[in-house]
């Protein structure tokens, strides 16, 4: 197998070769980021919602920007979202950080098993949780706790989950991040990476059959559209017409593994969303105006029965991919700072600062009152246990919610467990 950066043409030119992508720079070197293919904040067409997917076909290359290098929002995508509504997102957005922050020291402190941050990604999940109807239903992957934040969620049910505690209302059967809320409108996460997509567009479909007006969204990574299931769910969104946005978060690393490993160096995600008769949009998901703008237009589609849309987020994966994973090993240590996309917390911040709504002050204000928040949160799901203090969960907990009725056998083994 020979790495290499092209292929060879024309007959006679010698034996076949396998392309395999490679990222431009490794630990010790600079990332060329020239193949994000940007666009400037003004020059992106926005077509109506109820298009034809053919108009947006030459959408797939560009990039939807609103916030421009000074910070000000220009071009047609603006969203005209109000002062407040901007001042709601940021605070939202600085939750989730000091959320993240929070439940991985906690990890580090051995009182969770494992946990999963959304540093860099912020702007993606509040955006479109606040484009949306409290009643439509997220099928997410797991960066996606700011939905459920956003959402109103109490945090201290999701650190109850972290725990794996008493009150965890998933009784610790599932990985820590994993959340899932019939509330909250929150499909339960899966492991089994691209599971979502299918069921997502599945509810979808269920949803216009039964004359509903909820409409779904699917989340998946940009590793995970190498899966079967995302060219499966792309295959019934666009036939039956299904209520669905398809949210595709490119945060440029899969655990280890470079982006272009699942899409290529030809070609963009959302280019398989249009490929596939689907209307599709490539966006700035480090742009939080960009974000609303294009989650509006997409939830407006579906709620229309104008068709699916499929969102290409370009964003970047600022922390480790888990609290497993070391990026030191396998990609440039200055990434996050180098990244053009910048971080979408200080964008929002510098724009409401240039409207007059926003300053130093008050962001170090906002700050330490949302980890106050967060803390006392932590404390209050503490008194319910963790990994290594408090009362623990029992063996009885595997018995139950199994079969409606317990068969003998079960009873029979729980009665041996002495439980």
């Amino acid at each position: 197998m020979t790495r290499t950066k092209g292929l060879a043409k024309g007959p006679g030119k010698g034996p076949l070769r396998l392309t395999v992508p490679e990222p431009s720079a490794r630990p010790g070197e600079k990332t060329d980021f020239s193949f994000l293919k940007l666009s400037r904040a003004d020059e992106v067409a926005r077509p109506s919602p109820d298009c034809a997917y053919e108009e947006t076909i030459t959408l797939k290359n560009s990039l939807i920007r609103v916030l421009d290098e000074n910070h000000e929002a220009v071009g047609p995508w603006n969203p005209q979202a109000s002062t407040e509504e901007l001042r709601n997102g940021l605070r939202l957005m600085m939750l989730t950080r000091a959320f993240d922050s929070r439940m991985v020291i906690a990890q580090r402190q051995k009182k969770t098993s494992f946990y999963m941050q959304s540093l860099g990604e912020e702007a993606i999940g509040v955006g479109q949780a606040l484009s949306l109807n409290q009643d439509d239903m997220c099928f997410t992957s797991y960066r996606q706790q700011n939905i459920l934040l956003t959402r109103g969620m109490p945090m201290v049910q999701m650190m109850n989950q972290i725990y794996s505690n008493t009150a965890d209302p998933l009784k610790g059967r599932q990985l820590p991040i994993m959340y899932s809320s019939k509330e909250y409108g929150f499909f339960s996460i899966s492991g089994n990476l691209g599971t979502q997509y299918v069921q997502a567009v599945g509810w979808a479909m269920a949803s216009a059959i039964k004359h509903d007006t909820r409409i779904a969204t699917a989340w998946i990574g940009d590793g995970a559209t190498a899966e079967a299931d995302f060219y499966t769910a792309l295959v019934f969104a666009q036939v039956y017409n299904a209520p669905v946005i398809l949210n595709v978060v490119n945060n440029q690393w899969a655990i280890s593994t470079f982006q272009a490993i699942a899409g290529g160096t030809t070609a963009t995600f959302a280019a398989r969303g249009v490929g596939m008769g689907i209307a599709s949009l490539r966006v700035d998901g480090n742009d939080y105006l960009a974000v609303l703008a294009a989650s509006r237009w997409a939830a407006e589609r579906a709620r229309n029965n104008f068709g699916p849309t499929l969102i290409e987020w370009v964003s970047y994966r600022a922390g480790p991919h888990s609290t497993s994973d070391d990026p030191s090993k396998y990609r440039p240590a200055d990434d996050w700072q180098r990244f053009p996309l910048g971080d979408p917390i200080l964008r929002l911040s510098k724009h409401l600062t240039g409207l007059g709504a926003w300053g130093e002050q008050e962001h170090a204000a906002v700050q330490a009152e949302l980890e106050a928040q967060v803390l006392a949160a932590q404390k209050e799901a503490e008194q319910n246990g963790t990994l290594i203090s408090g009362q623990q969960r029992t063996a009885a907990d595997m018995f139950d919610d199994v079969f409606e009725h317990m068969p003998a056998h079960l009873i029979a083994q729980r009665q041996q467990l002495g439980v």
